[in-house]
């Protein structure tokens, strides 16, 4: 299934200058970003119960899937394929929300889905296997470069300099990499570059770091240095006919794992080193961490830059109304209605309502589509609030929860793992999942 919209957006530069449609770097406008969000998010449970990983919540009021279209467009790639398969719906909803039609401008947005086809039934087997069953649309666009992105990852990246890269290497693959230490080289790739940045090693995911030693950024005296490695990032940008050809040819699942040691191998790989913040979400424990990271004074990832924002769903609420409450280092979203006794070092998303007597530290609230159901339904709690006299600390609390009067949420065992009736323990975290209920004087 292709679903389109079309868009237009005013881009800026990273050096906080405004770019009018006159100033816009021409490259980029041979290039297609392919976002790839059909992620089932197995490790994040049971906050992928009900959405795929890009359609979750974060920050309050965003989705992760913004972070690599806002990118897009403020780098001045205005053509984006959006592939997805798993628990789609939600995150269809929010990008025709979110990426309105636009009658004068050339670009577009177009979510590819998991379809029955003549020549190809099935779902996609990895991330080479999603582009590759979609080729077909690839090839009508008239661009120079495919730029293949994650749909489930944070941080804030100027593609135009990975294009630059490209173009100065005449490589037929730029893949974004940044120094890691040994404790991330097994959930990544690891590369090894020459002096040009030509990649002449790579390693997916090593479990025995013994192998890549001969990879190290650095040199053996300078044992204090923390980041010696370089690893992928998942961000590959593609010339044209390479990609569609190496698609045809190499019929394996993953880009990571299979295609990209191909085009190493044939010695027309680069590197493109990224210094900034960038965190693959893949855990609850990630994903906990890298949402309470914003309540910083100086969070590394900005959202309040206004050069570079976040592209997400307007909403029509009013600010945040509060009675009373102690709040500290706290992001509090449109339409919070607080009498808690104190928030602290916690995120609220929106329509958050708290009671008297409350207390919340060190947790993310992802707040309501309601503040009450317009219907009765089976799926979600007819009443949408915090109660009163309750304690939650290091908690997540997914959209659309009922947590009754003098509730405690503070793993009083210290547990790792739990399951129990809608609630749940990961990495030492509470999660109430989404539309759940927790009656009056639950403690856990």
């Amino acid at each position: 299934m292709v679903s389109q919209v079309t868009y237009a957006r005013t881009v800026r530069n990273p050096h906080n200058k405004r770019i009018g449609k006159q100033d816009q770097v021409p490259d980029m406008n041979r290039v297609a970003a392919i976002v790839l969000s059909g992620g089932e998010g197995t490790r994040l449970f049971p906050l992928t119960l009900s959405r795929c990983k890009p359609a979750l919540c974060f920050g309050g009021r965003y989705k992760l899937i913004d972070i690599p279209i806002s990118n897009s467009i403020n780098s001045g790639c205005n053509k984006i394929f959006v592939v997805t398969q798993f628990l789609s719906a939600s995150l269809h909803q929010h990008i025709f929300n979110t990426y309105r039609p636009d009658n004068f401008n050339l670009g577009f947005l177009k979510i590819l889905s998991a379809e029955q086809k003549p020549s190809k039934q099935g779902w996609f087997k990895g991330t080479a296997d999603a582009v590759r069953q979609n080729i077909e649309y690839l090839q009508e666009v008239p661009v120079d470069y495919f730029l293949i992105l994650s749909g489930d990852q944070l941080y804030t990246m100027d593609y135009s300099e990975m294009l630059q890269a490209a173009v100065k290497s005449n490589a037929d693959v730029v893949v974004a990499a940044l120094p890691v230490g040994a404790e991330d080289c097994k959930r990544m790739g690891i590369l090894k570059t020459d002096a040009q940045n030509k990649i002449i090693d790579f390693i997916e995911k090593p479990q025995d770091l013994s192998v890549i030693k001969h990879m190290q950024l650095l040199s053996e005296v300078d044992e204090e240095a923390s980041q010696k490695y370089l690893g992928s990032m998942g961000i590959y940008l593609f010339k044209r006919e390479a990609l569609l050809n190496l698609l045809k040819e190499d019929s394996r699942e993953d880009f990571g794992k299979h295609l990209l040691p191909t085009m190493i191998q044939r010695g027309k790989a680069a590197a493109y080193v990224f210094e900034g913040y960038w965190e693959d979400i893949g855990t609850i424990e990630s994903f906990y961490n890298a949402n309470i990271a914003l309540t910083a004074k100086e969070p590394l990832l900005d959202c309040y830059d206004e050069f570079n924002p976040i592209h997400t769903t307007r909403s029509n609420l009013m600010g945040p109304k509060i009675f009373n409450t102690l709040i500290n280092q706290s992001i509090l979203c449109e339409g919070c209605i607080l009498e808690a006794d104190e928030i602290s070092y916690s995120i609220l998303g929106p329509r958050t309502v708290v009671k008297k007597g409350t207390i919340i530290t060190s947790s993310y609230i992802m707040g309501h589509d309601y503040y009450n159901l317009p219907a009765k339904t089976e799926s979600l709690p007819e009443e949408l609030h915090i109660g009163k006299n309750c304690i939650i600390t290091k908690s997540i609390i997914d959209k659309n929860v009922c947590i009754g009067d003098n509730v405690r949420l503070i793993n009083k065992n210290n547990l790792s793992h739990y399951d129990g009736n809608n609630i749940y323990i990961r990495d030492g975290i509470i999660i109430v999942p989404r539309g759940a209920t927790i009656s009056d004087g639950f403690v856990l």
